[in-house]
């Protein structure tokens, strides 16, 4: 369905997503949030990002290391990021500046993740890389307890998504038409 979309529909979708992420309770509090740079069809994040700067949001963003877990680094506006190609697998813009180490994700108040889709329990299909499956068990190995929210399309909040033993469950999907809390 993402390959359907034209430039116009992800731009549009982008700007609704950020309106509703920018006025959940979660995020008018965080002091750190740790996001990602959205990439090709992906539901949108610069607007978001931006804005949560703007607002003097600490923002995090990932930069891939060569085993998939994730290193961190700020995000200080568009010039903050770099393009960065992986082993000819894909191409990314990941934070410029120093990096911070993967436990700098320790620190945040809510992570936003990306995702494929999720299902009614909150339990989130990703690319299948684990990055963010790592992200989330270093999270629970600290006792971290941070918001775990996923940006999707409408579409992409479905009854059921296969699950593994070390998938963990989001507590909230946010969409361009709205918010779907799980227990």
């Amino acid at each position: 369905m993402r390959r359907a979309l034209t430039a116009d529909d992800v731009r549009v979708a982008a700007a609704a997503l950020a309106e509703q992420a920018l006025a959940l309770p979660e995020l008018t509090q965080a002091r750190t949030v740790a996001a990602y740079v959205s990439v090709g069809s992906e539901p949108g994040t610069r607007a978001l990002l931006d804005a949560l700067h703007e607002r003097g949001v600490r923002v995090l963003l990932p930069a891939l290391l060569p085993d998939n877990d994730l290193d961190w680094g700020l995000y200080t506006g568009e010039d903050s990021l770099a393009p960065v190609q992986h082993g000819g697998r894909m191409h990314l813009f990941e934070p410029g500046g120093a990096p911070l180490g993967p436990e700098a994700v320790l620190r945040a108040d809510v992570v936003l993740l990306p995702g494929l889709a999720v299902d009614r329990r909150g339990m989130r299909l990703g690319r299948g890389g684990g990055s963010y499956d790592r992200v989330l068990a270093r999270l629970e190995r600290a006792g971290a307890r941070p918001s775990l929210m996923v940006l999707l399309y409408d579409t992409e909040v479905v009854e059921h998504v296969p699950e593994e033993p070390h998938d963990r469950p989001v507590h909230a999907a946010v969409t361009p038409s709205g918010v779907h809390r799980f227990g």
